[in-house]
């Protein structure tokens, strides 16, 4: 089943008097469980994507579908991880990751138990009563996903979240994430600027061209990875060392270069 739908969706933004199209007739669809990253040049529209399938944005023409109904708005079936870790700076680890529970009138106990286990899964403990402030960039980001993973969306959307932190820490949350996606599965739609990111964390890659943004291809990357046992890698490294996500890697750098190109010229 898919969760997410384009269907020949354009935007279009007014300023000074003069109309620029970011979109134009973008079809895409993202499955029950499938994880879809989005590629494509800077000013291409991709973060406008995900801001419509959020609701903060209404598309120019087409419909952005959520499960079968169009996006008149946010709604409690979709949560937003940023860049920006978006924490409450004056709640602890807990209580930001049960704030949204706590929103929706969850019980107690039930705030209790799904807070304790995504403390567990995202390697929190021992950091319950910390604040933002006492934690690094990366484990800031496990409290955002921590929190968002909590309220149990039926879709995820994150916009660049590894964007702000060093490359160390960004390789730590990757592979964190993709031990969680496997685990927990769940319709994800992923932003990034890295071409790498994007082939380990995706099931499939959309290239997007330069303004007004359209899908120039889709990439299906479960199958080589399914096929190469990429699952079966504890490391980055060693998926990154396979011939096949060379390949993968190089083909989508290659389409991209395209975009590019002109834009420099």
């Amino acid at each position: 089943m898919d969760l997410i739908e384009f269907k020949n969706v354009s935007k279009h933004f007014r300023r000074d008097g003069q109309d620029f199209a970011t979109l134009s007739d973008i079809n895409l669809t993202v499955g029950e469980r499938e994880f879809v990253a989005i590629v494509g040049p800077s000013g291409c529209g991709k973060t406008t994507c995900l801001r419509m399938v959020a609701g903060f944005e209404p598309p120019s023409s087409g419909t952005v579908s959520v499960g079968g109904r169009p996006v008149g708005g946010p709604g409690p079936d979709r949560a937003v991880v940023f860049q920006q870790f978006a924490l409450f700076p004056w709640k602890t680890v807990w209580e930001n990751i049960a704030f949204g529970l706590r929103n929706r009138g969850a019980a107690p106990d039930v705030i209790q138990a799904t807070v304790r286990r995504y403390i567990g899964l995202m390697g929190l403990g021992g950091y319950e009563t910390a604040f933002p402030h006492q934690l690094s960039g990366g484990m800031q980001q496990r409290v955002a996903i921590a929190r968002a993973y909590a309220l149990d969306p039926s879709v995820l959307l994150m916009d660049e979240p590894f964007g702000a932190l060093d490359a160390q820490t960004r390789v730590a949350m990757q592979e964190e994430l993709v031990r969680l996606a496997r685990s927990n599965p769940r319709c994800v739609l992923f932003i990034t600027h890295a071409v790498e990111e994007a082939v380990y964390l995706a099931d499939r890659v959309a290239i997007m061209t330069r303004r007004p943004g359209r899908i120039k291809e889709i990439i299906d990357v479960w199958p080589v990875r399914e096929r190469e046992g990429w699952d079966r890698l504890e490391r980055i490294e060693d998926v990154m060392e396979q011939e096949a996500f060379i390949e993968l890697r190089t083909h989508i750098w290659a389409q991209l270069r395209q975009e590019k190109l002109p834009a420099a010229a």
